[in-house]
């Protein structure tokens, strides 16, 4: 599986990088676990629909941040990533916390994947 990253998504890290101190880490595990199994599993990952798009986008909502002690997969982190199965190719998107915005840039997915 080979993985890439919007120039926007090194700009989310950047800025999360300072909160959560252990996001790299985290996002290593995420990586780890997407090897194995990057389609949608919910309740953990859904796809996004209604795009308009064939890519296939999906959005995880539970995953664990060493930073936030206590809340495991309940830390509010979002990732948003699309994956080209034929290609085995994953691209992360967009990385967010919940609290910071309420849902994720469908701009940024059709500007990218139209």
């Amino acid at each position: 599986m080979e993985f890439d990253a919007l120039q926007e998504f090194e700009k989310d890290i950047k800025q999360l990088l300072k909160k959560y101190r252990t996001l790299n880490d985290d996002l290593d595990e995420v990586k780890s676990i997407l090897k194995k199994k990057p389609d949608e599993r919910p309740p953990f990952s859904f796809r996004i629909d209604s795009l308009g798009i064939e890519t296939c986008v999906i959005k995880v909502k539970k995953i664990a941040c060493k930073a936030l002690k206590g809340k495991g997969v309940n830390s509010g982190l979002r990732l948003v990533y699309a994956y080209f199965e034929v290609a085995a190719k994953i691209v992360f998107i967009e990385l967010y916390h919940k609290n910071e915005k309420e849902n994720e840039d469908r701009q940024r997915i059709l500007d990218n994947f139209k």
